[in-house]
């Protein structure tokens, strides 16, 4: 027999607790070492994180996003995982000078909120869905 994973707040917090320590987790290990800036020829700066480094971390966490999305936990997923990210790029970047960190930190946010809750939607979508009448 299979148990049903039931979609309650009480079941939503640990989802959402967990996916925030792996995002926070995932940010250290895929951003958090690289904090200098690149140097062109001509002067310019690029940096400090590189693209493969981005899209690691964003495949690292469409896993466990898509995962609980399937599972019928997205709230908890998209919380955990705007939480999480926006935490470590807050604690990342405080050390800016010029006072613009708190703008990416809200990018940041606003981003994993939409992205997360687009790629949830998707999974939605595609998730067969449990005949009427069980339970």
């Amino acid at each position: 027999m299979r148990r049903r994973i039931r979609s309650g707040p009480a079941s939503l917090l640990p989802v959402a607790l967990a996916l925030a320590v792996l995002a926070a987790a995932a940010w250290a290990a895929w951003l958090g070492w690289d904090q200098h800036r690149d140097v062109g020829p001509d002067g310019s700066e690029t940096g400090p994180y590189e693209v493969w480094q981005v899209l690691g971390l964003g495949l690292t966490l469409l896993v466990p996003l898509c995962w609980a999305a399937y599972r019928g936990l997205a709230a908890g997923a998209v919380a955990g995982l705007a939480v999480g990210l926006t935490a470590a790029a807050a604690y990342d970047w405080s050390d800016d000078d010029s006072g613009l960190f708190l703008v990416g930190v809200a990018l940041v946010l606003l981003g994993s909120l939409v992205i997360g809750s687009g790629v949830c939607a998707l999974v939605g979508a595609v998730r067969p869905k449990e005949p009427a009448g069980r339970p």
